[in-house]
């Protein structure tokens, strides 16, 4: 059997099982719902990080969505593609993958469906490296024991779109299963560290950060408008993911969807403050949304 093994458990989160249901109590003890949901959520953006920085906001999504369905039988990850450059999106279609909290199926009938609608390829080894989705899983094995995944490499192209559509549409007709769709995104890297600092260095340009920059993508992606969410990052470097948000709120529209919800929007100089008395120069971004 294809096995996808971990690449940052120990780094990115808790290397230990126990360790790791113990950090997602806390970010979810972190994440209060204190705000209005909709009454059936089909898709979400969550951010990617390291979860002290970025778990308590990806937590708000998978608890809103919990709370409003407590059996999800496949979530379908749209992940953010750092080093898979100028290919179609991929498909991780066969398999488990694998984390401190065990092993969880791939949705391999849906791989099939994907696959076959022409707008993902099946590349496996194109997820080797990548992060952005396996950070995800196990907060998916701790609140749904059950659900399986379908794990999509979404370079930030025009396809995303489509890859987005197909999918939404072959939700549509599942009438039968509870499927959930994830895009998964940081929002602006700002500061020398990341060669981004247009508006110079300090407290007003990372504040210009988060309150412009962040505040543009997320705002495409609450009015739904991918096409825009996709032309935003190119030009304002705003999303590194911007290719799956854009496939989750294309698909999130297609099943109907008209707004998004935002329910967190912070950073990591805000958390580093918070949690460590300390701030830098650099800042990345964290958005929670949910349609």
């Amino acid at each position: 059997m294809q096995k996808r093994r971990p690449i940052v458990a120990g780094q990115f989160y808790p290397g230990s099982g126990d360790e790791c249901v113990d950090e997602i109590k806390q970010c979810l003890e972190e994440a209060p719902l204190n705000m209005p949901l909709p009454e059936k959520i089909v898709a979400g953006i969550v951010p990617h990080a390291g979860w002290t920085f970025s778990g308590s906001t990806a937590a708000i999504v998978f608890a809103a969505i919990k709370k409003k369905h407590p059996v999800v039988d496949t979530f379908v990850i749209f992940g953010a593609a750092h080093s898979y450059i100028g290919q179609p999106p991929a498909v991780y279609d066969k398999g488990v993958w694998v984390t401190p909290l065990g092993e969880i199926a791939i949705d391999e009938e849906l791989a099939g469906a994907v696959i076959e609608s022409k707008t993902a390829i099946s590349d496996r080894n194109a997820h080797d490296s990548e992060h952005s989705m396996e950070v995800q899983v196990p907060f998916i094995q701790y609140l749904f024991p059950k659900a399986r995944i379908l794990p999509i490499l979404t370079p930030p192209v025009e396809q995303a779109i489509q890859l987005g559509e197909i999918v939404g549409s072959i939700i549509s007709i599942d009438n039968e299963r509870k499927i959930v769709c994830l895009g998964s995104t940081d929002l602006t890297h700002y500061g020398p560290r990341y060669g981004f600092t247009p508006m110079g260095t300090g407290k007003d340009a990372l504040k210009w950060a988060m309150d412009v920059n962040d505040r543009q993508f997320i705002d495409y992606s609450l009015k739904m408008q991918p096409d825009k969410m996709l032309e935003s990052a190119n030009e304002n470097y705003n999303a590194c993911g911007a290719g799956a948000s854009a496939a989750v709120v294309a698909a999130a529209k297609y099943l109907g969807k008209k707004k998004g919800v935002l329910l967190a929007h912070t950073n990591s100089n805000e958390i580093m403050l918070r949690k460590m008395g300390e701030t830098s120069r650099e800042s990345v971004g964290y958005a929670a949304i949910v349609f």
